[in-house]
């Protein structure tokens, strides 16, 4: 496996009032998401703490690269950790920003004081859902569209659930009357093997504290794939938030930072 170069993610930083008492947290989305859906939730997590959210690669403002898979998404939050939180963070990330969370936990443990997982686990998964979703992307005819509703009935065809064409109708960019996607939907095409996948990493676990957060009503984490998370992350705790789907911090945010700073607040001391 080559170590791949690290592209430079845009981020949002929250600064805590007063004196910073913890390490910073930074903050990874998921596919196609961005650092603006964890806004709400990184501002009430700055409590003693510098918070950062990032743009992963291909998606929002973060550059664009062929390349799309977890080592390379891990190489990205390295730098991050090194150039916007002194070199060490507790580093949380929701679903395919968790997976590479936990790889980077897996490969550097030395940049991590903590690790937080969204709704995901050290598995491969097999969800055609993505697959359909980036094929409706590709698909939309982006001429003549001048606003994002007029794309909505367009992506219908393809993406059924009108709360997930909302979703991922935030990636749908309109300048001057002119429609584009943001994220690279070639790299992420190209990529959706790997982004479904999970390193094989022969051996590796991360020892520090660790928790994996997930929905009570989803499917990405469950007693089934508990015997995977605790081999890899020993220290693992395991929590439900009660009716919960995947997208839990948007689902349940009042429970979802409750969690979280509860969490922080324990393993921090």
């Amino acid at each position: 496996m080559t170590t791949p170069d690290a592209v430079t993610l845009p981020h949002t930083a929250f600064e805590p009032e007063g004196a910073a008492t913890a390490p910073p947290l930074l903050i990874a989305h998921g596919l196609y998401g961005r650092a603006r859906n964890f806004t709400s939730v990184a501002k009430r997590l700055s409590v003693g703490r510098r918070v950062v959210t990032v743009d992963m690669r291909n998606h929002g403002e973060a550059p664009h690269d062929a390349r799309m898979d977890y080592p390379a998404m891990a190489a990205d939050l390295a730098d991050a950790i090194q150039r916007l939180c002194g070199g060490r963070a507790v580093l949380l990330g929701h679903s395919m920003g968790g997976k590479a969370a936990m790889v980077l936990a897996l490969t550097r443990p030395e940049l991590l004081a903590g690790l937080i997982v969204g709704d995901i686990a050290p598995v491969p998964y097999a969800h055609p859902e993505h697959a359909q979703i980036t094929a409706a992307m590709r698909a939309l005819p982006l001429a003549g569209i001048t606003r994002r509703s007029a794309a909505d009935p367009l992506l219908a065809a393809g993406i059924a659930a009108a709360p997930v064409r909302a979703f991922i109708l935030q990636n749908l960019a309109i300048d001057g009357g002119v429609a584009r996607w943001q994220p690279n939907l070639a790299a992420i095409w190209a990529g959706l093997p790997d982004i479904l996948g999970f390193p094989a990493l022969s051996g590796a676990a991360f020892p520090g504290p660790t928790l994996f957060l997930h929905g009570g009503a989803s499917a990405y984490v469950t007693p089934a794939y508990h015997e995977a998370i605790r081999t890899r992350f020993p220290a693992a705790e395991i929590e439900a938030i009660p009716g919960a789907g995947h997208w839990i911090h948007a689902e349940a945010p009042d429970a979802f930072v409750a969690a979280v700073s509860g969490w922080l607040a324990r393993s921090d001391g």
